[in-house]
C-alpha cells in the first residue's frame, strides 16, 4: 500500500511515517507539510491513500482534498486530525473523504488505512457519535428519487441519520419495529450499503 502523508507538523509526519512503515506492505512515498504540497505530491505519486491533517496554512486539508478529488474522483482521502469540529466533519463527508479519525487514537491508524484501502469508509467513534448533532433539516428532496428511494424510505433514512433506533423510528412513523427493520434492510440493499453508518454518510453526501 502506497501512502502520502500530509501534516504541517514535521515531527508528527515523520512519526507517522515510522509507525506506518513498521508494518509489512506499507510504503510512504512522500511527506507534504501544506495543502499546496499535498496537491502537487498527489499529482506526482497518485498514492493508494492520502493521509492528511486538516488545519494547515494557506490551503487547509479539506480544500486540498476537494481540489484533488475534483481532478481524481477515485482518490482515497483519510483525514487524521486533532479536531472534531462539526463544520470539518460535514465538509469531509460532502467532498467524499473515505475516513476521518482523531490523532489521539494512533492505534487505529493501521486498521483504518487497511479498511480504506479495501474500499470501506472509516469514521472514528467520536465522529459517528457526533453525526446526529450536525444533521440539518435543509434536505434537497428532489434528489432522493434518482436513487430509487421511495418517500417512506427517505423518511427512514433521514431518521436513521439523526441517530434514532429502530424502536424510535417505529414510534415516530407509527410502524412496527419489524417493519422498520425490513425497510432498512431493503434500503441498504438498494443503495449497496453495509450498515447504518454508511447510510448516514450517504445521506450527507447525496441528500443534503
Amino acid at each position: 500500500m502506497k501512502i502520502v502523508i500530509v501534516d504541517d507538523d514535521v515531527l508528527v509526519s515523520s512519526s507517522l511515517k515510522t509507525i506506518i512503515e513498521a508494518n509489512d506492505g506499507f510504503e510512504v512515498l512522500a511527506i507534504a507539510n501544506s495543502g499546496e504540497d499535498a496537491i502537487k505530491l498527489y499529482k506526482e505519486h497518485q498514492p493508494d491513500i492520502l493521509l492528511m491533517d486538516i488545519r494547515m496554512g494557506k490551503i487547509n486539508g479539506l480544500e486540498a482534498a476537494e481540489e484533488i478529488l475534483n481532478i481524481f474522483p477515485n482518490t482515497k482521502v483519510l483525514f487524521l486530525t486533532t479536531f472534531a469540529d462539526d463544520e470539518y466533519i460535514i465538509k469531509a463527508l460532502k467532498i467524499g473523504a473515505k475516513g476521518y479519525i482523531l490523532k489521539q487514537h494512533y492505534n487505529s491508524i493501521i486498521p483504518a488505512l487497511n479498511a480504506v484501502y479495501s474500499g470501506q469508509n472509516v469514521f472514528g467513534e467520536e465522529i459517528v457519535n457526533k453525526l446526529p448533532s450536525v444533521m440539518t433539516n435543509q434536505v434537497n428532496k428532489k434528489d432522493y428519487q434518482d436513487y430509487g428511494i421511495l418517500d417512506k424510505e427517505f423518511e427512514i433514512i433521514s431518521l436513521v441519520s439523526k441517530g434514532l433506533s429502530n424502536k424510535e423510528i417505529a414510534k415516530e412513523l407509527h410502524l412496527s419495529e419489524g417493519t422498520v427493520r425490513n425497510y432498512i434492510s431493503v434500503i441498504l440493499e438498494k443503495l449497496e450499503l453495509r450498515d447504518r453508518t454508511q447510510l448516514a454518510i450517504f445521506f450527507f453526501n447525496n441528500l443534503l
